[in-house]
């Protein structure tokens, strides 16, 4: 069963939403335009994509049921969506493959990168965007705390930002706008980071404990977390992410 909850990766919808609306602000509109959103989660940010396009169809995929469950509110004869592994998606020919905060849990960029443009139509564009958040101590927290419970931390995924323009200009992808985004967010505190993190980078490790490791983790991470940021109110949490796009 997967780890992700709606409600608590909601918690935060409208901050994670401005990312979503920079990477979309990079795509240029096109008539009849068939579209993939690759990681589409619960479908609601697939629809503005959509609709923002005014695309002749578009597809979601996720890997999380729970996820999708909230999709089927969002389905049209335009859009729709299914379950199924981003990095093992196959189809095309594509006008737009776009994926927003989904492929930093997936290896071997060079390869999956290579892959996603092989289903460009002519003039087709990629457009994706990934956290690249490690070195923050709300990441680097957590990997201490697992690495001591036994448990491997999870593998940082994101290259280095400029690599992303060097492949993308080999994969073909002559327009490209390629960028490294510091996200500032102004949380109630900074306990609300646990929270934030809670619905996202620690489904990784609470899909690979027990449910009583997971507690313990839980109460491990957040008093060293707050022991390293300090129990302030607010409390602003920076959060770097890749943003890029390009296009044949």
């Amino acid at each position: 069963m997967s780890t992700w909850n709606p409600e608590q990766y909601g918690k935060f919808s409208h901050q994670r939403r401005q990312p979503f609306d920079d990477l979309l602000a990079l795509v240029e509109p096109r008539p009849r335009m068939r579209v993939v959103d690759l990681g589409c989660g619960t479908g609601e940010l697939t629809r503005a994509l959509h609709d923002h396009l005014g695309a002749a169809e578009t597809i979601g995929v996720d890997n999380s049921e729970t996820m999708l469950e909230r999709s089927s509110a969002f389905v049209t004869d335009a859009l729709r969506f299914e379950q199924g592994e981003i990095e093992t998606f196959a189809g095309g020919p594509f006008d737009l493959v776009f994926s927003n905060a989904a492929f930093h849990w997936v290896p071997d960029h060079d390869a999956r990168f290579a892959r996603l443009a092989s289903f460009l139509a002519p003039q087709g564009q990629l457009a994706v965007q990934m956290p690249a958040n490690d070195d923050h101590p709300s990441h680097t927290t957590a990997a201490a705390v697992a690495q001591e419970m036994g448990i491997a931390p999870k593998p940082s995924r994101v290259l280095a930002v400029d690599h992303y323009a060097r492949l993308l200009h080999r994969l073909g992808l002559a327009r490209q706008n390629v960028r490294l985004q510091v996200y500032g967010h102004v949380l109630e505190s900074s306990r609300a980071v646990v929270e934030w993190v809670k619905g996202t980078l620690l489904t990784d490790y609470e899909r690979r404990m027990t449910p009583a490791d997971f507690t313990t983790f839980m109460d491990r991470y957040t008093s060293r977390l707050i022991e390293v940021l300090g129990d302030a109110r607010p409390f602003f949490y920076t959060y770097k992410r890749v943003l890029l796009w390009g296009t044949l």
